[in-house]
C-alpha cells in the first residue's frame, strides 16, 4: 500500500490529536490549537502535490484506446473497457483524465458526422467575423432543399456536443447508444434532411490576460540609479514569490475567461437563431424535431418566440426525457393545445413500450421508452 505526501505531513497530526484526547480536560486547549491549524491547512493543495501532471494524450492512440468493429471504446493491448479509476485515490486527477478523452471523443463524433454521415460543417454566426467566437452546426447537403422533410436533432444539456446524446454512454457502452448516428444515418436512409443543433457550444475559453502593474518609478522624479535598484528588488521579490506559488500549487491550472458568442449564448438562444437562418428557410413541407432532455426545453421555448412560424412547419415533435416546463415558462394555452397534438414525450419508465404515463402538465403525451437507457435512445420502429 502507498502512503502519500499529504498522509505523511497530516499523520503525525492525526496521532497527537489522537493522544491528547485520550487525555483530561486540561488537554482541551491543545486539541482546540491543533484542530484550529488542521482546519487552516488547504487539503485540496496539498492534495495536488501528490497527482501525477495533468497532461494528458490529445488522441484516442495516445490513451491506447479505440473504438471497435461494434462502435465500442477498448483498450488496444487488453482489450478492456475503459477504466475510470486508473490511479486509485486520486480522484481529481481520474476526472481530468476522463474529461481529457472526452474531448478527444467529441472530435472523433464530429469527424464520424462529417465522414460517415456526409454532413456539412456549418459556422455561426453566418455573418461573424474573422476574429469574433464562433460555433457551428452540422447539416446534409439537402438541409435546407429537401422540398418534403427535415429532421432535427437537438441534445441535451452538460457536456456533449453535437451528434452526441450521452457522453459517458459512448465511453462504457457503444457509439450507438451514445451518439445521435444511428438517428441521422435512418433519416437520411428514409430521404430526410438534417439539421444537427450545438447547443451547448455558447463560448469559446481564452487565457486570462495577465494584469501588467506599472512601476511607481515610471512617473517618478527619482535618480536613474535609485529606479534601477528599486526594479532590480521588484524583479527578486516577484521571481521568489513565482517560486513559491510554483512549490505551493504545482498543479495551478491556467486562469481561463469566457467569451460568449453571440446570439448563441444559451441553449435557447442557438435555438432560435439556428431556426431563424436556417429551418425558416427550409424548403421542405414538413419539419421533425427530436429533442432530448434540455433540448426539450430549448423547443419549447422556440416555439414561445416563434409560435405561428413553428406551427406552420413543424409536423411532429419527439421528445426524449425532456425537461421542459409549461408551467414555468410561460407557454400559453394555444401552444400547450398544439403540443398535445403533435409532441409526444418518451420518458425513462419500466412499463412496456409506448404505454401511457402520468403526467402533471398539461401539454403532450408521457410514454414509456421501456427499459431503454436514459440518454433519449428511443428504439428503432417506424
Amino acid at each position: 500500500m502507498s502512503i502519500s505526501l499529504t498522509s505523511l505531513i497530516l499523520l503525525p497530526i492525526w496521532i497527537n490529536m489522537a493522544q491528547i484526547q485520550q487525555g483530561g480536560p486540561d488537554e482541551k486547549e491543545k486539541t482546540t490549537a491543533l484542530k484550529d491549524l488542521l482546519s487552516r491547512i488547504d487539503l485540496d493543495e496539498l492534495m495536488k502535490k501528490d497527482e501525477p501532471p495533468l497532461d494528458f494524450p490529445d488522441t484516442l492512440e495516445g490513451f491506447e484506446y479505440a473504438f471497435n468493429e461494434k462502435g465500442q471504446l477498448r483498450h488496444i493491448k487488453t482489450g478492456e473497457p475503459f477504466v475510470f479509476n486508473y490511479r486509485e485515490d486520486l480522484h481529481r486527477w481520474n476526472q481530468k483524465r476522463y474529461e481529457a478523452l472526452g474531448e478527444i471523443i467529441t472530435k472523433y463524433v464530429y469527424e464520424l458526422l462529417e465522414k460517415d454521415c456526409n454532413l456539412k460543417k456549418i459556422s455561426i454566426p453566418v455573418d461573424a467575423t474573422e476574429s469574433e467566437p464562433k460555433s457551428f452546426i452540422f447539416m446534409s447537403e439537402d438541409a435546407l432543399t429537401n422540398p418534403q422533410k427535415l429532421m432535427v436533432l437537438i441534445h441535451g444539456s452538460g457536456v456533449v456536443r453535437a451528434g452526441q446524446w450521452a457522453r459517458r454512454l459512448i465511453i462504457n457502452e457503444d457509439l450507438d447508444s451514445g451518439t445521435q448516428i444511428p438517428f441521422i444515418k435512418r433519416a437520411v436512409a428514409e430521404g430526410y434532411g438534417v439539421i444537427v443543433l450545438n447547443p451547448n457550444e455558447n463560448y469559446i475559453e481564452v487565457e486570462k490576460p495577465k494584469i501588467h502593474v506599472q512601476s511607481s518609478s515610471d512617473s517618478s522624479d527619482e535618480p536613474a540609479e535609485k529606479r534601477e535598484r528599486k526594479d532590480k528588488v521588484s524583479k527578486e521579490t516577484k521571481k521568489r514569490r513565482d517560486f513559491y506559488e510554483k512549490y505551493r500549487n504545482p498543479q495551478r491550472e491556467k486562469e481561463m475567461m469566457q467569451l460568449y458568442i453571440r446570439e448563441n449564448g444559451s441553449p435557447e438562444e442557438h435555438a432560435i437563431y439556428v431556426w431563424d437562418h436556417f429551418i425558416a428557410q427550409a424548403a421542405a413541407e414538413n419539419v421533425f424535431f427530436v429533442a432530448h432532455s434540455y433540448g426539450g426545453l430549448a423547443f419549447v421555448e422556440l416555439m414561445i418566440q416563434r409560435e405561428a412560424d413553428v406551427k406552420n412547419k413543424v409536423t411532429a415533435v419527439a421528445l426524449t426525457d425532456s425537461v421542459h416546463n409549461v408551467w414555468h415558462q410561460e407557454a400559453g394555452k394555444t401552444i400547450r393545445e398544439w403540443m398535445r397534438e403533435n409532441c409526444c414525450n418518451w420518458v425513462s419508465s419500466s412499463e412496456p413500450l409506448d404505454t401511457s404515463v402520468e403526467s402533471m402538465l398539461p401539454d403532450c403525451p408521457r410514454v414509456s421508452a421501456e427499459s431503454l437507457h436514459c440518454h433519449g435512445q428511443v428504439k428503432n420502429r417506424r
